[in-house]
């Protein structure tokens, strides 16, 4: 079985968008998987009849030789997949992804976030955004600090992870508070068509960290910092400002002061 067992299983993942997701769907660690791909290890009795249960085949026969495997699956290929049930929650998010996946790579990097504080009315926040590529997704990570009163350089944090996707022209992120799991936020930004990315602008919704939890809207900006940067340095920055601090510079105050009011609606240039 162990010559034949990497080729076999290939074979059998490659019916699936990645090896990540066989990995999520059998509940198997993604480093032991890929032991049993490249022949390092083979899988326990358990673990190889939750992998042939899954895939649809017996477990003498993921150990022939490749290509009697190949001739043995070519016919079941249409029962791996049509057999997979794929929840509606799927269908939608891989639809937005193959919409999105070629214009959003341009955004990925790091972004100083700013907007106005829910929190702290009258305050710009500035936070730190990271978008990347993991498993043919767009992902992103935001952090927050707040200064707590009365308590000199000490600070609360937050930690927000989601999902962005690109369409028609404009970046739609949602997230969710992952330290407290007690709020979701979105943003739409207005992509920049330049060569060089700077500035993007946008409005944010989400809720006050504050007891009384009230919705808001705010016009937000993200900064572009780089692929790479020193994150101890950048994170010295991460913190709440007036809206007369020096770091909020004029064409930053002036992008976030440009939300208006039409009709009952929240609009920008």
């Amino acid at each position: 079985m162990r010559d034949f067992l990497p080729a076999n299983l290939r074979l059998l993942c490659s019916h699936y968008r990645s090896v990540a997701e066989v990995c999520r769907k059998l509940r198997i660690n993604r480093g032991q998987f890929n032991k049993y791909l490249c022949g390092n290890s083979v899988p326990t009795a358990f673990n190889l009849k939750r992998i042939c249960d899954f895939f649809g085949v017996e477990e003498f026969e993921i150990g022939l030789p490749t290509d009697q495997f190949v001739n043995l699956v070519g016919g079941k290929a249409v029962r791996i997949n049509s057999s997979r049930e794929v929840s509606a929650p799927e269908r939608i998010l891989e639809h937005l992804r193959q919409q999105s996946s070629l214009q959003i790579k341009a955004y990925t990097g790091y972004y100083y976030e700013y907007y106005h504080a829910m929190t702290e009315p009258g305050s710009i926040i500035c936070a730190l955004v990271h978008v990347y590529e993991e498993d043919q997704h767009f992902v992103y990570e935001r952090n927050e600090r707040l200064q707590i009163v009365g308590a000199e350089e000490e600070y609360e944090q937050y930690r927000y992870v989601g999902v962005a996707y690109y369409l028609q022209d404009r970046l739609f992120l949602i997230d969710y508070e992952s330290l407290t799991s007690n709020e979701v936020s979105q943003t739409i930004l207005i992509p920049s068509f330049k060569s060089c990315i700077t500035r993007l602008n946008g409005l944010k919704i989400g809720v006050s960290a504050a007891d009384h939890r009230t919705p808001a809207c705010s016009r937000v900006v993200w900064e572009y910092l780089g692929q790479e940067i020193n994150r101890i340095d950048v994170y010295r920055k991460v913190r709440l400002y007036s809206m007369d601090d020096p770091v909020i510079d004029d064409d930053l105050r002036g992008r976030l002061a440009q939300t208006s009011v039409v009709d009952g609606l929240f609009v920008i240039s």
